[in-house]
């Protein structure tokens, strides 16, 4: 299956037919936990995460060496409607603050030995307002879509995702409505720092962009994140897919990553398979959305920065699942007694 999509069809296509975990591989994986030197279970979410990293993985033994986060950065004309305390020109400013090592995921990147790329989509073209009409034409929303489908490096074993862009909780909410049902009330939040006023001004313009899309009819995957969407969502959507067409397993940020991922989840819901939560965070309807997707989240820290920097976190949860899992001594080979039940 490519990794990149000349139509739209072709995008259809490849979220139709997704490749699946290997299920061979999960079963000796949990084989393995059972034998290792702790009660069954007793080690929690971490065995969780390594069978399912054992299951994406060709050899079957769970690998976290080399992560990497990549953000995706895009700005929105729909930032002209007030939806945000800040200016859309902050998205380039803090493009470049990452490009000089002077951000939140830049420490915390450091601090963890993660690769860090930073993907800028036509900063300087902003998508249409889309409360008065589509984000994205059908060429400029494969163009994006291709951007993050390219992203994915084979040798990569586990790829965090992250963006930018002023404005874009708007635009998450707008596609968690359009693909989970619900009015601009129900999804949008602060985002950046709003008060009730400036919420209730989101929701008020997110329903009139639904309104509008909603006369194009039933929307497809593409469709809503070409109506709805940015750049950055729709090069988001498009890494989650082309990791999956790779077997790369995905470690997701907060609300704005994870409403990327809500079309194609609306299409086909076994897209969340090779999908882990990072975080959940502090934006009220990030929480909601992975329940309805039944992502249970690694971290709860009370963040809502974006950038990456939950799943950035969790991603030394990840490594210490995997070093557990492959470095601990089994019962045979500590000399230690197993409990009389086990196999």
């Amino acid at each position: 299956m490519p990794t990149t999509f000349a139509t739209p069809a072709d995008f259809a296509a490849a979220l139709d037919k997704l490749p699946m975990a290997n299920g061979v591989l999960e079963l000796a994986a949990r084989r393995r936990q059972e034998q290792l030197t702790k009660p069954p279970g007793s080690l929690g979410k971490l065995e969780d995460i390594a069978i399912w990293l054992a299951g994406w993985q060709a050899d079957g033994k769970p690998s976290a060496e080399n992560m990497e986060i990549a953000i995706f950065a895009g700005n929105h004309g729909v930032t002209a409607q007030g939806v945000s305390p800040y200016p859309s020109t902050v998205t380039e400013q803090m493009v470049a603050n990452f490009k000089s090592g002077g951000a939140a995921i830049n420490a915390i990147a450091d601090s963890l030995e993660l690769g860090l790329r930073i993907v800028t989509l036509k900063l300087d073209q902003p998508t249409v307002d889309i409360s008065t009409g589509p984000a994205l034409s059908e060429e400029e929303a494969l163009e994006a879509l291709n951007a993050g489908a390219g992203t994915p490096h084979s040798e990569t074993d586990v790829l965090i995702l992250g963006e930018m862009g002023i404005g874009n909780t708007t635009i998450a909410a707008s596609l968690a409505a359009a693909a989970l049902g619900g009015r601009g009330k129900d999804w949008a939040g602060p985002g950046t720092g709003h008060d009730n006023a400036g919420v209730a001004r989101k929701a008020a313009v997110i329903d009139t962009a639904l309104a509008r899309a909603s006369r194009s009819g039933e929307m497809s995957a593409f469709e809503t994140l070409r109506q709805l969407g940015g750049r950055e969502t729709a090069a988001i959507a498009g890494a989650i897919l082309g990791a999956r067409l790779k077997r790369i397993p995905i470690l997701l940020d907060g609300y704005v990553v994870t409403a990327s991922l809500a079309p194609l989840f609306k299409a086909n819901p076994r897209i969340v398979d090779h999908c882990l939560a990072g975080h959940v965070s502090a934006e009220p309807a990030h929480a909601k959305l992975l329940h309805r997707m039944k992502l249970d989240p690694i971290l709860n820290l009370g963040m809502r920065l974006g950038e990456g920097t939950g799943a950035a976190l969790a991603a030394s949860i990840v490594r210490a699942a995997v070093a557990t899992h492959n470095k601990m001594a089994t019962f045979k080979e500590a000399a230690v007694e197993n409990r009389p039940d086990a196999g």
